[in-house]
């Protein structure tokens, strides 16, 4: 059986918050008599990551995904429950556990701005204590597979965005962490930058054997990269499993995309396909999942079928159908 490297039990985190109504009176009120409210950003939240997994953890904004990053990488403290990473309790924040460790922010910056990346390494590789040929040898690596040997000398704030993000991952995983969490590493990159981060984090998976948690709204991100999701929704777990299953659960329909010959002609469909599309000989069909073996066998027998494939519906769709209910349906 393989071995978790993140542990988390019942966990909890609530906030107290200050409230106070608009206005100069509510205000001087509030120097002598503070109102507080607590606000659950976590609620009772269990699951176990095994070592080399690729998961997605995703929810709508305000869900807790961040909250819950922090407390795995030592940032917070828990309200309640238990939390266990690489065998250390994280919000003790021991040398051991912080050198083991990398929390890449997709909107926070690490680089000094009037240094070259290459100095910014140099310090990171001294403060992780990496040793001399493991620190060239690891960063090597990093920047080949980033493909980014021109910007080493280069002064930070000539950077893009994106070069600043390959950058910023470069830092994170000098000193060969064994556990990385991915917070929207890539939040407000052009599409075709998007793409190749996807690669690079796919190919150092794979290589490293690296465990991560990657939160994004980027649902492309999720579906190149994470086999499994955990999806939370107001702090609490909905769903943790494989991503193609929440399609499963959720959709009662399939979509079949067809092509036909005589794209001018009419043709009787079964009762139980609703047209979704209808273009030049081209149709998208909803049908009941249940039915789907059935009516495809029909269509095909019909119809002057060119070309025919089935689909699950996007999983964007099902992601917004989720946040919507706010529940998932055992």
């Amino acid at each position: 059986m393989t071995e978790s490297q993140i542990i988390v039990k019942n966990l909890y985190k609530t906030y107290r918050v200050p409230e106070r109504e608009a206005g100069v009176g509510a205000a001087l009120k509030s120097l002598v008599h503070r109102v507080y409210r607590d606000v659950e950003a976590v609620r009772d939240v269990s699951f176990e990551i095994a070592r080399g997994e690729f998961v997605g953890f995703i929810g709508p904004n305000g869900a807790g995904k961040t909250t819950t990053l922090k407390v795995l990488s030592g940032l917070l403290h828990p309200t309640a429950g238990e939390v266990r990473v690489l065998g250390f309790t994280p919000w003790e924040r021991r040398h051991d556990y912080l050198r083991r460790i990398s929390m890449v922010l997709g909107n926070k910056s690490q680089m000094l701005w009037d240094i070259p990346p290459l100095d910014s390494f140099n310090v990171l590789g001294d403060i992780y204590h990496v040793p001399p040929a493991e620190f060239k040898s690891t960063l090597d690596e990093l920047v080949a597979l980033l493909d980014m040997e021109e910007l080493l000398t280069r002064p930070v704030r000539n950077f893009s965005l994106g070069e600043r993000m390959k950058c910023e991952l470069v830092a994170g995983l000098l000193h060969r962490p064994d556990v990385l969490f991915l917070d929207e590493p890539t939040l407000g990159l052009d599409v075709s930058m998007q793409a190749r981060l996807r690669r690079f984090f796919a190919e150092y998976n794979r290589r490293s054997g690296v465990t991560v948690i990657l939160t994004s709204h980027y649902m492309a991100d999720v579906v190149a990269l994470c086999p499994r999701v955990i999806l939370i929704h107001h702090g609490q777990l909905l769903y943790d499993g494989a991503l193609h299953g929440l399609a499963e659960k959720l959709s009662p329909f399939k979509l079949i995309r067809l092509a036909l010959s005589g794209a001018n002609c009419q043709f009787a469909l079964p009762p139980e396909a609703d047209v979704v599309e209808q273009e030049n000989g081209r149709l998208t069909l909803r049908v009941p999942r249940a039915a789907t073996p059935t009516i495809t066998a029909q269509l095909l027998n019909t119809l002057p079928v060119v070309d025919l494939s089935v689909e699950d519906p996007p999983i964007e769709a099902v992601i917004d159908q989720i946040y919507q209910e706010g529940k998932v349906e055992v």
